[in-house]
């Protein structure tokens, strides 16, 4: 029983599929849709149609699971879905709610598998990679393809995609230029890796005390001919510039002497006026479909710091 699931595994980790998609319940997705039994040869493996309950009475049939009905959508996400965008299985077309709705191994994914034991599986595998990019391949294309490139410090990095980052990218591009000309961006995280830039000699030198409990604001700006430091904090969903984001910051940077200023962006106007009753006074606002103006939240100035 377990020699099939490894099998099955290996044959997956050739092939390139992701960590998730070698896991058990994708092994066993695959031996039920060849029919495989633990007793029986590859070579006797077949594609007939068959739905997702098929697939876990034959696994817990043959290979000692105890998958619930209920746990059909797990199979659908975590193996067939990727299992079809990788040409392994394929579906008949049907609407994904129909009682007629099928999936089938490929006939090239049959053909490797009913040859696993033969010298045969080697040139096979090859074939069908030589057609087919590998998943990991696909999936880090994808990746690769949805970074946003930035232009931070006059160097090239890029964000992760995501409405946050988005943020974060017009902040360094759009209202740096603007309101904070010739700054040098000290701090600026990314979703994926967490200090994208991080200059942590001149946030010592301008009095920073920075221990790992402390989070830092989304993006740190210093000019340098005005000595102004500009904490922004890139709100999608949450985080804004309320009283008690002000006292953290500020418990941060109590030795810091340079001019402080605290900006909350937003991507759009409806995204402020969900978070404007919690925005802290004497902070500024700046809204990324309006780039060229602030708000600025009560005092005797504009924008500035105090």
């Amino acid at each position: 029983m377990d020699k099939k699931i490894e099998e099955t595994r290996e044959f997956l980790q050739i092939i390139g599929m992701p960590k998730a998609q070698q896991a058990d319940i994708c092994c066993y997705v695959i031996l039920a849709m060849a029919g495989v039994k633990p007793d029986m040869r590859w070579e006797e493996a077949a594609n007939e149609w068959i739905r997702i309950h098929d697939i876990i009475q034959f696994a817990n049939s043959y290979y000692g699971t105890t998958y619930a009905e209920n746990s059909r959508e797990t199979f659908r996400k975590q193996a067939l879905h990727h299992f079809r965008t990788a040409a392994l299985v394929e579906d008949n077309g049907k609407a994904t709610n129909s009682p007629n709705y099928r999936y089938r191994l490929t006939e090239e994914t049959l053909q490797m598998l009913r040859v696993r034991d033969t010298i045969e599986w080697q040139p096979s595998v090859r074939r069908f990679l030589h057609y087919h990019q590998s998943l990991i391949e696909m999936y880090a294309s994808k990746k690769k393809m949805s970074m946003m490139p930035v232009k931070i410090n006059g160097q090239d990095f890029s964000f992760s995609s995501g409405k946050h980052n988005e943020l974060q990218k017009v902040i360094i591009e759009e209202f740096a230029p603007r309101f904070a000309p010739n700054a040098e961006c000290l701090y600026v995280g990314d979703t994926i890796e967490k200090d994208l830039v991080k200059n942590v000699a001149k946030l010592t030198e301008l009095g920073f005390e920075i221990t790992l409990h402390d989070k830092m604001p989304d993006v740190v700006l210093y000019r340098e001919d005005k000595d102004w430091l500009y904490f922004v904090e890139s709100v999608t969903s949450v985080g804004p510039m309320d009283p008690k984001r002000i006292l953290e910051i500020t418990e941060m940077t109590k030795n810091v002497t340079a001019g402080k200023i605290f900006v909350t962006a937003f991507l759009d106007f409806k995204t402020y006026k969900r978070f404007s009753e919690n925005l802290a006074w004497e902070t500024e606002v700046w809204i990324a479909e309006m780039p060229e103006h602030m708000i600025h939240l009560n005092g005797d100035k504009f924008l500035g710091p105090r």
